[in-house]
């Protein structure tokens, strides 16, 4: 107790003094490597909180969240006779009945284990993770007086708004679950089910017979870390690459099956030879829960369409916020914020300006941010900064967004499809660019198929809580129809030779149709835009004519004929609107000929 008293003791009365001379702003970056260097003094428990405090923006300033991510497992290594006593007396066996061979020292330390190289006496190639000895002890002293101190802290110290011994908590329980190997083992079977099917993921698999609480031996996987980067090139690998594979994963890992690896840091990714990344350490896991999943997806879009009211409401669904938390005053905020950053594309932004705008205002206001959203910002802020070594241009969102665009384009979810139809229509209107954008960014995710795109929406367009939808889909189809029907024709009389356009107009040049140069020129973009969209679906992966049957079939039901019909009738009388109003035209009438 004296020590973690005398080391956090006097970190705090030198915070006071800073706040008590005015300087608390100007020696932010001196008090943040001083907490790092005195939780790496203070062992295992504290660099693991540390590494913890570095994933939440409401607990930490910006400059604080920058040092505490410089934290490493890297400690000194207990010496090997203990580690191979803790094997034997674990598996009940001796070292040479278990081992062909194994190295005389580990390598890799870790602020609960370290890890050998070993080949089974089977021939397999395996790393061997071992306990430190006594560390349970340890760890529950640690916690048991970091516990007495949050106490303090929620007690007495004001500018915290998180309830930090429950933060501690739910943090102790992670970490306990760390503990236990045979856990950490059945994570990483789990995490393979759920993700090792991409070509481009390696999860390695466990040996039982040489498991147990404190020892766990895993396939060797022989790569480099990610943050080895002048490794990696010197084998010629993509880092580029690698960090894409590492989003889409990540991405999966958050919003499609929520369940998702929480020890964020590249020490944990490894390159191998052959371009592939692979996930390794298992230890500690975290899921996201279902409405979050869907309300994140609803989050970017809200940003897409700057629309801060609605991304406020969003964080009582992300559970930041307790409902009784007026969330009007945090609107001006983000606006203030996001207006800033936006003046490029949501692609072009850098994810790390976000995250750190983003954490100012959550540390400004009552948020209580869940851990699984908090390691996932750290997780793609830690991707992207592998990445720029490499790019400085690159942009952790661009790479994200076909995930995105695919999920609302496929995905039937209540949530997912509002957010769809808030995307496309606005102001009554339907926006084809965002849909063309959306299908030219779907078509990047490797797993988007054609034959899933747009059909959640033409479900709910039958249904009955499409009434409203379909009077605007009504409307947008007649345009459409009309801008195929017309500007078909117009292509077409642009393609007969300059003499035969004379018998086609009369004796005149001229176009027999004729309509306003702005109007011409909308409805021929229309046109151009509706092909593109189509043409994008035709040479997009899974494509196939049969993936029309399933709206054939949902077209032929009563509401889809009603539709039609009204589109039918809509179309054929704004034709002959058009039709009479040729006819009465008077021939000096000057017009622009839509062939013009």
């Amino acid at each position: 107790m004296l020590q973690v008293a005398v080391e956090l003791g006097s970190f705090a009365a030198s915070i006071y003094l800073d706040q008590k001379r005015g300087q608390l702003q100007a020696n932010m970056w001196k008090r943040a490597v001083e907490l790092r260097e005195k939780l790496t003094r203070l062992g295992p428990t504290f660099v693991k909180v540390g590494q913890g405090l570095s994933t939440r923006p409401d607990l930490c300033p910006p400059e604080y969240l920058e040092e505490l991510t410089k934290l490493q497992d890297s400690l000194p290594t207990f010496p090997d006779i203990e580690a191979f006593s803790c094997i034997e007396n674990e598996l009940g066996a001796t070292l040479e009945s278990i081992y062909s061979e194994i190295s005389p020292s580990p390598i890799a330390a870790a602020s609960l284990g370290q890890v050998y190289k070993a080949r089974l006496q089977s021939g397999e190639v395996v790393a061997v993770k071992v306990q430190r000895p006594d560390i349970e002890e340890a760890i529950a002293l640690d916690f048991y007086l970091l516990r007495e101190l949050s106490q303090l802290v929620d007690n007495y110290v004001e500018i915290v708004s998180s309830n930090v011994v429950a933060l501690l908590d739910e943090f102790a329980t992670r970490v306990y679950q760390e503990l236990n190997y045979v856990q950490e083992a059945h994570n990483a079977v789990k995490f393979k089910q759920l993700y090792g099917d991409r070509p481009d993921v390696i999860v390695p698999g466990v040996f039982w017979n040489c498991t147990s609480s404190k020892v766990l031996t895993m396939v060797w996987i022989d790569g480099i870390k990610l943050s080895e980067q002048e490794a990696i090139e010197k084998r010629g690998l993509n880092i580029l690459q690698l960090v894409d594979t590492g989003i889409q994963c990540s991405l999966r890992q958050l919003l499609e099956h929520g369940y998702f690896h929480a020890d964020p840091h590249p020490g944990n990714l490894l390159a191998t030879s052959d371009g592939k990344l692979a996930f390794v350490d298992f230890g500690m896991m975290s899921e996201t829960p279902e409405q979050a999943r869907f309300a994140i997806i609803g989050h970017v879009v809200h940003l897409v369409n700057r629309d801060y009211e609605a991304m406020a409401q969003d964080y009582y669904a992300l559970d930041f916020l307790s409902s009784e938390v007026d969330v009007s005053p945090i609107v001006p905020v983000l606006k203030g914020f996001f207006d800033d950053v936006l003046n490029a594309t949501v692609s072009e932004l850098n994810f790390k300006t976000i995250v750190d705008g983003l954490g100012a205002v959550l540390y400004q206001f009552p948020f209580d941010v869940p851990p699984y959203y908090a390691l996932i910002l750290r997780s793609l802020t830690v991707l992207e900064g592998l990445a720029l070594y490499t790019d400085p241009n690159f942009k952790v969102l661009a790479a994200a967004y076909p995930y995105f665009a695919k999920r609302l384009l496929t995905d039937s979810n209540p949530y997912l499809r509002d957010a769809l139809i808030e995307l496309l229509f606005k102001d009554g209107s339907f926006r084809w660019n965002r849909l063309e954008n959306l299908l030219i960014q779907g078509r990047k995710s490797s797993d988007f198929v054609a034959n899933d795109a747009l059909q959640p929406v033409v479900k709910l367009l039958l249904g009955p809580e499409g009434a409203e939808l379909r009077i605007l889909v009504e409307k947008e189809a007649i345009r459409v129809m009309e801008a195929l029907i017309l500007g078909t024709a117009v292509e077409g009389y642009r393609a007969i030779p300059e003499p035969l356009k004379a018998l086609v107009g009369g004796g005149s040049n001229a176009s027999p149709i004729r309509m306003k140069e702005s109007e011409q020129s909308a409805m021929l973009v229309l046109r151009a835009q509706i092909l593109r969209i189509w043409s994008l679906l035709q040479n997009s992966k899974g494509f196939d004519p049969a993936m029309l049957e399933p709206i054939v079939e949902v077209l032929r039901q009563p509401e889809a004929q009603a539709i039609g019909g009204r589109v039918a009738g809509g179309l054929t009388q704004r034709l002959a609107a058009r039709l009479l109003q040729q006819l009465l035209r008077p021939a000096s009438t000057p017009a622009k000929a839509i062939s013009e």
